[in-house]
């Protein structure tokens, strides 16, 4: 299996999700580039973090219009792994690829640092390894991670279990305190209505090992892994 890394000018986490995949879940990697239109045969996708042209007009807006994006989008409609992380999560939605936006935070300031994130679901190639209730410590680095859709979205989302993380306290207690950016219903990661494209602010790429504080982000990469084992 491969995995492939899209890289837009201004990505700043494509190296960190290329490590993440090809050093700490030991998997074939390769870069995208943003100009291309050809997947080079990847078996998952990864849109990373990062401030893609810029974050000019708002974040997302002109990197969804780039040649790669409607390879992706091609690529989801067949079934293809997509996960989108910051940045790429802002990518997905403004492509459609996932309902709603992400918006300024709450207090309007760059918030980073380690986050909890309870699992909200396990039905999904990207949580079948872990257990509904499941606390993650996954940091989060975002001026616009504010999740927002209508209520009627958000009615879908519950109702489908889409709603696949939840900021939380390190219990796995569900509060605004927990709520790092003002996110709607505490959301920190969404899922499609065919359960392989995840957009999540939080970065799994950056707690793949101990020696960054956590290595709860590799379980993400890793049940990746496992789902296209089992898909192969």
């Amino acid at each position: 299996m491969k995995f492939g890394v899209i890289v837009f000018p201004g990505s700043n986490c494509d190296h960190d999700s290329f490590y993440a995949v090809n050093h700490a879940a030991g998997q074939p990697a390769t870069f995208l580039w943003h100009e291309s239109s050809d997947l080079q045969n990847c078996d998952a996708i990864i849109v990373p973090g990062g401030f893609a042209y810029g974050d000019y007009l708002r974040t997302g807006a002109i990197a969804k219009f780039a040649p790669i994006m409607k390879s992706v989008g091609e690529f989801s409609a067949k079934g293809g792994l997509v996960i989108g992380i910051c940045n790429g999560f802002q990518i997905l939605c403004e492509s459609g690829l996932l309902p709603g936006a992400l918006l300024r935070n709450s207090g309007l300031k760059y918030v980073c640092k380690q986050a909890n994130l309870r699992v909200e679901s396990n039905d999904t190639p990207f949580t079948h390894n872990l257990k509904k209730g499941d606390v993650l410590e996954i940091p989060i680095g975002h001026m616009e991670g504010n999740y927002f859709c209508d209520e009627t979205t958000l009615t879908q989302l519950r109702k489908q279990d889409r709603v696949i993380f939840r900021y939380a306290s390190p219990e796995g207690e569900i509060t605004p305190d927990a709520n790092p950016n003002g996110s709607l219903d505490n959301i920190a990661g969404i899922c499609n209505e065919g359960r392989n494209v995840l957009g999540m602010m939080p970065h799994p790429d950056r707690s793949s090992e101990e020696m960054l504080g956590s290595s709860d982000g590799l379980k993400i990469f890793e049940a990746m892994v496992g789902a296209l084992s089992t898909k192969s």
